[in-house]
């Protein structure tokens, strides 16, 4: 490296952020995930794309698309973040046996860290107080190795190399709805009932309309009359009385603002995993805080199973 950044004095920032808007197709998406503006990754890339004299990516109404030299320059901001990413993991090791200190980095869907987490990490912070938590509320995929993330909850048993994970438990689902909603538009008391009322659904994703099917209650998409992606905003519909959705009972038996209709509904669980980067896994901070999760969700999902 010929710089005190990178390559030619390349700021790393900047090829950070070529990083962040290359992997989410736009500078708007880019900026929704991350933690810069997007007028500041704009003006990044500008920079970049002004000390290599060349241009690194088009834009399109599909989005971005990289140049052969916005190709080279990621593969090489790649191989830079690989390396950051590894020397991270070998201080983390090393640092091992020297007590439960530093900061940890929790990702979780944004429905479980809402209502799920908080209390478990309360618990740890009043057990560990040199212990620091950054807590990542995203239903994007982190990536472990690159230290997105330290430990990561997820909905799906993890496939990654070189990571460790356990599988906590299967989270229930069941249907709900507020005891406004249905004191207005009565209780469905079989499946073929729901036709009568107003279903809450996800919008891009079908994940919802798959549940449904899968317990054999299919349903058009016109009958979701509320659509939304954000899992926090659906959940809050249904709490607020807009209609009848799908919920963890987990978090519902939390929930005194909703009710469970059609108990009997056979809605295919979702498991829940945990997963941290085998070197990681060795330190001491980041094994509290993974076994911590593992006991304290085990409790929750065999609590509501």
């Amino acid at each position: 490296m010929n710089g005190p950044d990178g390559p030619d004095g390349l700021d790393w920032s900047d090829l950070q952020a070529l990083l962040a808007v290359a992997r989410a197709g736009s500078f708007s998406a880019a900026a929704r995930e991350g933690g810069a503006s997007q007028p500041t990754l704009t003006r990044r890339i500008a920079g970049l794309e002004a000390r290599l004299g060349a241009v690194l990516m088009e834009r399109g109404a599909a989005g971005i698309r990289l140049t052969d030299a916005g190709r080279e320059a990621m593969a090489r901001a790649e191989a830079m973040e690989d390396a950051a990413a590894r020397l991270s993991l070998s201080a983390a090791r090393r640092g091992r046996g020297r007590g439960v200190t530093g900061v940890v980095r929790i990702t979780a869907s944004r429905i479980v860290t809402t209502y799920l987490l908080p209390p478990l990490i309360a618990d740890l912070l009043d057990a560990e107080p040199g212990l620091e938590i950054e807590l990542v509320a995203s239903d994007q995929t982190s990536n472990l190795l690159r230290r997105e993330a330290d430990i990561a909850l997820r909905m799906y048993r993890p496939t990654q190399a070189d990571l460790v994970a356990r599988k906590v438990g299967m989270l229930a689902i069941g249907l709900y709805a507020a005891p406004a909603y249905l004191d207005r538009h009565g209780t469905p008391e079989t499946p073929e009932d729901l036709s009568r009322h107003r279903l809450l659904g996800y919008d891009r994703s079908d994940l919802v309309r798959r549940g449904f099917a899968a317990a054999g209650l299919p349903q058009p998409r016109e009958a979701f009359r509320l659509r939304s992606d954000d899992q926090v905003a659906y959940w809050e519909a249904v709490a607020a009385g807009a209609g009848i959705g799908g919920g963890q009972v987990a978090v519902a038996a939390r929930d005194a603002r909703v009710r469970r209709v059609l108990p009997q509904a056979p809605i295919p669980p979702l498991e829940l995993w945990i997963a941290a980067h085998a070197e990681l896994r060795a330190s001491a901070r980041v094994r509290r805080v993974f076994d911590h999760l593992v006991e304290g969700l085990g409790r929750v999902v065999a609590a509501t199973g």
